[in-house]
């Protein structure tokens, strides 16, 4: 044991950094090294409604560079915005520098002190725009890295030029990036055109500001969407198109086979027709009045009625209404179909003979739980069709 002992003792006295040779100490930061941080809010600048990132670049902790980035409602009664960026002298504790905004090319002028407090900062001053006069006040101010700011700054438009199905965009909506100095003429281009544009893309964000192109979406019965998404490609300016989100819902969706739903390679639209509203009018317990299919959005409108449960003795009538889609289940050429059922809506009214009953509607019609099957009529259609459900969990049809 003694001679184990004494062993042990020699060897580390030869090797006395034995064990210890692969430690090294840390390296210390450099307090002198450039960074850069960001602040992507100051609160309450411009009355609170604009968009802001201040990048600083520091010495240290010393501030030697500064740009502020600005994009602000034009007024208070529009969407429309405007924008300006100014390189912001530093001066101890004052920034300060001019420009004129991007637009409406307006003077701006900017005079801030910036104090550090604590782990924040504040910031207080003014920015005048054109004969506008913003007083800052702004304290509790916490800086980001560039790392952080970069990861922020990421905006998915949701466009997806080639999706393998229609699982995760929908048949009939339609998204196009246009460069904003082009975007104009692109709109214009769709005037007397059978699309839909969804009125709120018009409207160019401080995102799309900054990235100098907007989205604008569309809705267009899906067997012209290919083309739609064709033509959009060639055109001056557009940098993608493709499908996104739309009214698709996979939990109310049946993926059934296509054969007995075609006339060639048309959709049989009586037969949808007479298909569903039939197995609606049985789990709805009402009757078949109407069906309306939209030539712009393929959108299908059933309308069924039914006695109102309200109050019997007054004999007044529910009208149900339910929104529908039918598509291929994929871009291109398939063997199957995919229905989409929207919730039915119902709304009350007096119909019968004489005078009538006026009702006020204060919910704007009932709907089923948006994700529930209330009437079964989901599970009845999926098996009048001899369909599939959407398995979310697997994220596969069964």
């Amino acid at each position: 044991m003694r001679a184990s002992l004494l062993l042990a003792v020699g060897l580390l006295a030869v090797t006395p950094n034995l064990g210890f040779a692969q430690i090294k100490p840390s390296a210390k930061a450099d307090p002198n090294a450039t960074e850069v941080r960001y602040f992507t809010a100051i609160d309450g600048l411009m009355g609170g409604n604009a968009d802001v990132i201040l990048k600083e670049t520091r010495q240290g902790k010393t501030l030697s560079a500064a740009v502020l980035d600005v994009c602000y409602p034009v007024d208070k009664t529009s969407e429309r915005k405007d924008r300006f960026v100014v390189n912001l002298a530093v001066s101890g504790q004052t920034l300060a520098g001019t420009t004129q905004s991007l637009h409406d090319k307006l003077p701006v002028t900017v005079k801030l002190t910036r104090k550090p407090t604590d782990d924040t900062f504040e910031f207080r001053g003014q920015i005048t725009v054109g004969p506008n006069v913003t007083e800052v006040a702004s304290s509790d101010n916490s800086d980001i890295s560039e790392h952080e700011f970069q990861e922020s700054q990421v905006v998915d438009d949701g466009i997806n030029p080639q999706p393998k199905d229609f699982t995760d965009v929908s048949p009939e909506s339609i998204g196009v990036r246009v460069k904003l100095d082009a975007a104009l003429d692109y709109l214009k281009s769709l005037k007397g055109q059978d699309v839909e544009v969804v009125l709120g893309s018009l409207a160019v964000t401080c995102d799309a500001l900054r990235a100098g192109q907007q989205t604008i979406n569309m809705s267009v019965d899906p067997d012209r969407a290919a083309a739609l998404i064709a033509k959009a490609r060639a055109m001056p300016g557009v940098t993608a198109a493709g499908w996104t989100t739309g009214i698709v819902e996979m939990d109310r969706a049946i993926r059934f086979p296509a054969a007995d739903f075609r006339n060639g390679d048309k959709l049989n639209r009586d037969r949808v027709v007479a298909t569903v509203s039939g197995v609606l009018a049985r789990t709805l317990s009402a009757k078949f009045a109407a069906a309306y299919w939209s030539t712009t959005t393929g959108k299908l409108k059933l309308t069924f009625k039914r006695p109102s449960a309200a109050y019997p003795a007054l004999d007044l009538t529910d009208t149900i209404e339910v929104a529908g889609l039918v598509a291929s289940d994929k871009p291109g050429a398939s063997d199957k179909l995919m229905l989409w059922i929207g919730t039915p809506v119902t709304t009350t009214a007096d119909e019968s003979g004489g005078s009538k009953l006026i009702l006020s509607d204060e919910s704007s019609g009932e709907e089923e739980d948006e994700h529930q099957d209330t009437s079964g009529s989901i599970e009845a259609l999926t098996k009048e069709l001899k369909g599939q459900r959407w398995d979310a969990d697997r994220s596969v049809w069964k």
